[in-house]
């Protein structure tokens, strides 16, 4: 990693920085110091001996000791001028968990000089959590910028992680981690911190995507200091330097961090000027049903008839999306495309038309370069309203292009296979309606269990929405083996039906992607109706009532007067409590309850489920029962001529 030749002078000046900041404290003495407007975050930095050292306290608890910042390797850090000051406004997200978001902070302002260059050094304090921001100018080529951090975590301290297609890591203890610089493995952001007093923190970036040649936040472990950091890397920049936001979240539980919003503030504002052609939705998808057989004997695949099924299907039930996935084209070339014989493009794009549902078309960068100067003008001459870009790989400034030119044509875009993680981006381009930031469904059933899907909801999905396509209800044809895109392994997937329900809501995203056939969803309409009904993106409020890191969680979202709540478990299934407190008083709710029944099993028999109607006020408590691996739903809404 970076700053080796600095390595004596940091620890020593981190000692020094800590007597410094607690003699200061102690003493009463001028500090430069922001405090959250509730005041429980508290942050505090000087310069010590050339470096920015930082402390942050929450609670009356230093959950991140003496650490160092830096913008440039080696460099000397002066503080000439230091300024506040308070912000507390709100804004309307174009989509989103929240129907209006406040952006309530203090704000420190360091005027710094770094060696010879002047800048500025910006940490603003939430409720939430912390954000920190370089930007210096007149900058030129020949200089080395690396946006340096340590987090000093205690040593008790265990920490959790993304893996891509590997099950998240976690829980590992701060003290038994060792460098990765050697190793394969790598930290991936975010990294979810879990202290020893059950305290939660998320280490993340945001605003990447508007800091135009940095790469993403890297994350190791050092040694030598036993600390956790973190290098955001620039080469070649000239003129005006704005670093990304390095950001740690605080929540009380880990479900607190996944609907935190500081993120979302420390985000670029939107800069589509005319949204109204944003719309969040749902999907069916095509690419999991190949090979699937419908009673009237007709089997899926790449063809014209496949098509027209999945759009009437969708008209009826008034789902506003159909993704095509890939091999509708064979390759590609500069400007043209060669499509499956067994496809008539045109007519599925008319017969879409004609049906009132929109198309989504997916691009495989790995089949040939049709380029992208070309590619997105050429999506919007056929009609569609979005594109799913795959193997983009995880290089910011190719991806950010695509948004923009994505914009620019009016269509969405859903980022394919381990992209760049761009928290914040639905604020700034709101037309990044979701990414495979995680496991997607059935790729590969070592990694997605129902404790490895809980631990995403908890983690990957701090970072923004995710397409994970969730919602596959012929689980055991699909367990069988009779799917040409179905498990790599027979028999290893393990859910029940309602859990695949209730994972459609825990998963927040702009594309809620359900993969299974329409004949699958018909044959169970009265589970599928919790589907059907739930808005998608358009949340006024989200609540998590129980998260617990691999075990459990129950998310709850409203739109106008009504709450979905969906619940999943690990396998050894049980009860959870909900709560209604969140209800309005004196008013009498009509509930659906989706759930799985006593002989419910994610292993033997996950298909089965009952659904029962009851009545709910405020303050009642629901206790969910569960199969293992199992799932609960509820739909509430106000009681009709009330």
């Amino acid at each position: 990693m970076m700053y080796k030749l600095k390595k004596k002078r940091i620890v020593f000046s981190l000692l020094l920085g800590f007597v410094f900041l607690m003699n200061a404290c102690s003493k009463n003495e001028e500090i430069k110091q922001i405090k959250s407007p509730n005041a429980a975050v508290q942050l505090s930095l000087d310069a010590v001996d050339g470096n920015l050292i930082y402390m942050l306290n929450w609670n009356n608890e230093m959950v991140v000791d003496a650490s160092v910042l830096s913008i440039k390797p080696n460099s000397n850090i002066e503080i000439i001028k230091t300024e506040t000051k308070t912000l507390n406004s709100t804004w309307k997200p174009v989509w989103g968990q929240f129907s209006e978001i406040q952006d309530h902070y203090n704000e420190l302002v360091l005027t710094l000089k770094v060696d010879e260059i002047q800048g500025k050094l910006y940490a603003r304090a939430y409720n939430e959590g912390i954000g920190f921001r370089f930007e210096l100018d007149n900058v030129k080529p020949e200089n080395q910028f690396n946006f340096y951090s340590e987090y000093n975590l205690a040593k008790n301290d265990v920490i959790y992680y993304p893996s891509g297609e590997a099950p998240p890591k976690g829980p590992l203890k701060i003290q038994n981690l060792t460098s990765t610089e050697n190793k394969k493995q790598k930290f991936h952001i975010p990294i979810v911190v879990e202290t020893a007093s059950q305290k939660h923190l998320s280490i993340l970036e945001s605003d990447l995507v508007s800091s135009r040649g940095f790469k993403t936040m890297k994350v190791d472990f050092d040694n030598s200091t036993e600390k956790l950091i973190s290098v955001s890397e620039i080469k070649n920049q000239k003129g005006k330097l704005i670093t990304p936001w390095k950001v740690i979240l605080v929540g009380e539980t880990a479900g607190d961090l996944v609907t935190n919003s500081v993120t979302l503030n420390l985000a670029t504002p939107n800069k589509i000027e005319n949204t109204d052609w944003i719309k969040p939705g749902k999907t069916l998808w095509d690419w999991r049903v190949h090979g699937y057989t419908a009673k009237d004997g007709f089997v899926y695949g790449v063809n014209t008839e496949s098509y027209k099924r999945f759009i009437d299907f969708a008209a009826e039930k008034k789902i506003e999306y159909f993704l095509i996935d890939a091999n509708w084209y064979t390759k590609t070339s500069k400007g043209h495309f060669e499509i499956a014989k067994e496809l008539d493009l045109q007519t599925v794009v008319e017969y879409a038309a004609e049906k009132e549902v929109e198309l989504l078309l997916y691009y495989d960068r790995h089949k040939g370069n049709y380029g992208d100067d070309a590619l997105f003008p050429y999506f919007n001459s056929l009609n569609m309203k979005g594109i799913k870009y795959g193997f983009m790989g995880n290089n910011p400034d190719f991806s950010r292009d695509a948004i923009i030119k994505s914009a620019e044509n009016k269509l969405l875009i859903d980022f394919h296979d381990s992209p760049v993680p761009y928290t914040g981006v639905s604020r700034t381009y709101p037309n990044a309606i979701t990414r495979e930031y995680c496991h997607a469904q059935q790729d590969s059933r070592r990694a997605f269990t129902p404790e490895t899907f809980i631990k995403m909801a908890l983690i990957n999905a701090i970072q923004g929405p995710l397409d994970m396509n969730n919602g596959n209800f012929d689980l055991l044809n699909i367990n069988s083996g009779k799917r040409q895109k179905g498990p790599r392994k027979s028999n290893t997937y393990f859910s029940t039906v309602t859990s695949e329900v209730a994972r459609t809501l825990v998963i927040f995203s702009g594309l809620v992607c359900i993969p299974d056939a329409p004949e699958a969803y018909a044959a169970k309409e009265d589970l599928f109706e919790f589907i059907q009904k739930m808005p998608v993106g358009k949340w006024d409020e989200t609540r998590i009532l129980n998260s617990a890191m691999a075990k459990n969680i129950t998310t709850a979202r409203r739109h106008g007067k009504e709450w979905f709540i969906g619940s999943v478990i690990d396998r050894k299934g049980g009860t959870l409590d909900i709560n209604l407190d969140f209800l309005e008083e004196g008013i009498n709710y009509e509930v659906t309850y989706y759930e799985d029944t006593p002989e419910t099993d994610c292993k033997t028999n996950p298909e089965a489920y009952q659904i029962r109607k009851g009545m709910v006020t405020k303050g009642e408590l629901i206790q969910a029962k569960l199969a293992p691996g199992g799932g609960h739903c509820m739909w509430i809404r106000p009681e009709i001529n009330q």
